[in-house]
């Protein structure tokens, strides 16, 4: 008689000291409520997805969760097995794959994690669990800028230097006389006679006269974003002019709330191979691409049109983001219906056992006749 093996059929290997953790907010989270760790775990799932479930779930919080690094510490399997192995641990619901928004304002990044449940979740609780996630990311409060420092200073700081005393004035005026540049001059001693056959030493230059700079004006934001359209595509170089003459409607831009990289991929995506009049390109795309004015902070609308802290689940499969309840499975649409089909295609393990069982049994019986 047969026995069966509840166990892992591969051990995993042994976790290495050194193994990378990921960034600070990224890597693997444990959800709650997880049954005990027993030699049983992951026996419902296939070897190497045993061999891989084994391995992850003995990696401490924020280990790194990419496939290029658990294929480096696997040996038996390569980064593509990897991939498809943590595809099918999706489905059979131990894991799911988000990206969360931290930060505030321009300060705002994308973090990704991997959540990961010894005990197999269905669709309905890992919603709830996101649900929650989603909802602690948006009670989560905003930092606030740090104060300016105006303690005083240590004592072991040096002092600063008081300005210097004002130059006495002039006698009968009331302007300063300002300092003259005096230039230094060449020292030479003066022979009594010259050498007979020898040329007198010329005379020194006369020091070089400095002009100042005129005062620059300073240039804005909206300006300078304009004025380095050139850079970042030479089809949409301006002139001094040309940047003055549009840079009112670039501050409208930006006293709208977007940011200077907003506008300027705004103006430099989609442009025809070429461009005749940039200012003229560019006059139209300010008007036309002109973005809503959004309510102050001050007023009744503002929190409710206030971007909301969307939590993510990332397609196990392609990567595609999209609401929890959008990826069941923690699949897309499309990977989805190609998961489904190869599964359909692949025979199960009672139709392999039992056409095994066949073929015992036909080879039986044509040893008895």
């Amino acid at each position: 008689m047969a026995t069966q093996h509840t166990s892992s059929a591969l051990p995993a290997p042994a976790l290495s000291a050194a193994y990378p953790m990921a960034k600070p907010g990224y890597g693997k989270r444990s959800a709650p409520d997880q049954q005990a760790r027993t030699r049983h775990d992951f026996a419902h799932l296939p070897t190497r997805e045993r061999y891989v479930a084994g391995f992850i779930d003995h990696l401490p919080e924020g280990a790194a969760m990419s496939v290029k690094t658990l294929a480096k510490q696997l040996p038996l399997y390569g980064q593509q097995a990897v991939s498809t192995s943590l595809t099918d641990l999706s489905v059979a619901g131990h894991l799911r794959r988000v990206r969360c928004p931290v930060g505030a304002g321009d300060e705002t990044r994308w973090v990704f994690r991997t959540f990961w449940s010894r005990t197999a979740r269905d669709n309905e609780w890992w919603n709830a669990f996101l649900a929650t996630e989603q909802a602690a990311l948006a009670a989560a409060p905003v930092p606030e800028a740090p104060a300016l420092d105006t303690a005083p200073p240590p004592p072991w700081a040096p002092a600063e230097e008081p300005p210097p005393p004002p130059a006495p004035e002039c006698p009968g005026t009331d302007q300063v006389p300002e300092p003259t540049a005096v230039p230094q001059q060449r020292t030479r001693t003066r022979t009594p006679a010259q050498a007979p056959g020898t040329e007198p030493e010329p005379p020194a230059p006369p020091p070089a006269t400095v002009y100042a700079a005129p005062h620059a004006v300073e240039a804005g934001p909206a300006y300078l974003a304009l004025a380095r359209l050139g850079r970042a595509d030479h089809r949409l170089a301006l002139s001094a002019d040309d940047c003055a003459a549009l840079e009112a409607q670039a501050a409208e831009w930006l006293a709208r709330g977007v940011s200077v990289d907003y506008l300027t991929s705004a103006l430099t995506a989609g442009l025809p191979a070429k461009v005749d009049s940039p200012i003229g390109l560019l006059r139209r795309r300010l008007t036309d691409k002109m973005p809503p004015r959004l309510p102050t902070a001050g007023s009744p609308s503002a929190d409710a049109s206030a971007p909301a802290r969307h939590l993510l689940v990332e397609c196990a499969d392609c990567g595609r983001p999209g609401p929890p309840q959008a990826l069941p499975d923690g699949l897309c649409r499309p990977c989805r219906t190609a998961h489904s089909g190869a599964a359909e295609d692949s025979p199960r393990p009672s139709q392999i056992a039992d056409a095994k069982a066949h073929m015992t049994n036909l080879r039986d019986l044509l040893r008895s006749v």
